[in-house]
């Protein structure tokens, strides 16, 4: 059997500004591995904004946790943090060196938002990003099939001549499990 990437993705980290730079390192891969290139540059750049606001912002310390959930459509990344206070969103000069992060997630994403938590133990920030419809990944032919089957059944088209009476077909070797996350 085929199996399916992970579609949820967490990590844990102080965002101090190594480590948010391994963080969209990881996020890249995390895509590529999921197919979904095009989504690599927004998502990078979304995800350093937010870490960025921790590591400048968040008390009373820089801990964190980023998440990242792809749904059928759609792909979620969000950061949660220990600190309640939300953050607010500036008008900012077009030059400005800081405080336009959240403007430039606005930019980038399709929707974007964020909310205390409950418990009062924090924040979450979130932005979600469409999947292109090019980067669904496709159904398996061995799916449509039946379950449990190495290889489809023989092939009744012409566009490949079926091997002589008495030939052995090898079979497939069966599909290694992916490395999920």
């Amino acid at each position: 059997m085929i199996s399916r990437p992970s579609r949820h993705c967490t990590v844990e980290l102080q965002a101090l500004p190594s480590r948010i730079g391994q963080v969209r390192r990881i996020v890249s891969a995390q895509l590529r591995y999921w197919h979904l290139d095009p989504l690599i540059d927004p998502a990078a750049l979304a995800v350093t904004e937010l870490l960025t606001n921790v590591h400048r912002h968040a008390e009373p310390d820089k801990q964190c946790t980023v998440e990242i959930v792809l749904m059928m459509d759609r792909l979620t990344v969000s950061v949660r943090d220990q600190d309640p206070r939300l953050p607010r969103v500036r008008e900012c000069d077009l030059l400005a060196t800081h405080g336009r992060g959240l403007a430039l997630v606005a930019a980038v994403s399709q929707s974007w938002g964020m909310h205390a938590r409950d418990d009062g133990s924090g924040k979450v920030v979130w932005f979600t990003l469409a999947v292109p419809q090019a980067a669904t990944p496709a159904k398996s032919p061995f799916t449509a099939h039946g379950a449990g089957r190495t290889a489809p059944p023989d092939r009744t088209d012409l566009a490949r001549p079926a091997p002589p009476a008495g030939v052995i077909r090898e079979r497939a070797p069966a599909a290694r499990s992916a490395v999920h996350h």
